[in-house]
């Protein structure tokens, strides 16, 4: 059974919007590409799959974009390539090596996870949510980074009931982020 992997970026405060914390760095890129090459298909909701295919689709062209520092590319080019399930009931079409999940979410998901291979990652904000709900995720990686956002989404808000984890990796970051990895407590059989 693949694992189910829910990593995002936050504030000290808990604030898990994209622009809140610290600008990517080099090291803070390296520790994505990894976190990306750990999966065999990547699960978005329709909002963070728009963002992420705005940001890191190959060029029609070919050439990635001038913006794009040669060190991000690594990242570009394993989020590029990997397997998408975009879950949406407004988007009547994907491309972008995706595909569309209508159907019932927890089947879905609970079918995407007996799948063979080394693991399915979730992005975003909502779907993470409505996955926690649902008693899905096998692995949360928080990279909380050294700074105070004071507004905007927080992580997991509403979420219904309280989850125990246990703190099964860390890494500091030069920029003074922490890596913080954790599997809910208990969570054989889900």
């Amino acid at each position: 059974m693949r694992p189910l992997r829910y990593s995002i970026n936050i504030t000290l405060d808990g604030c898990c919007h994209h622009e809140a914390g610290v600008p990517p760095d080099e090291e803070s890129m390296r520790y994505w590409t990894a976190e990306m090459e750990r999966a065999d298909a990547l699960l978005f909701g329709r909002v963070t799959y728009e963002m992420m295919e705005s940001a890191w689709r190959r060029p029609s062209t070919g050439a990635w974009p001038d913006w794009m520092r040669e060190w991000e590319t690594p990242f570009a080019e394993a989020i590029d390539r990997t397997k998408k399930h975009v879950v949406s009931s407004t988007l009547s079409e994907v491309d972008w090596n995706a595909e569309l999940v209508r159907d019932d979410l927890e089947q879905s998901v609970r079918q995407l996870k007996s799948e063979p291979g080394q693991g399915l990652f979730v992005g975003g904000v909502t779907l993470p949510l409505a996955l926690a709900d649902l008693g899905l995720i096998d692995e949360y990686t928080f990279l909380v980074q050294p700074v105070l956002a004071g507004h905007g989404p927080t992580l997991l808000a509403g979420l219904r009931e309280r989850t125990r984890l246990e703190l099964v990796d860390r890494d500091e970051l030069r920029s003074g982020t922490l890596a913080l990895r954790y599997r809910p407590k208990n969570a054989e059989g889900k």
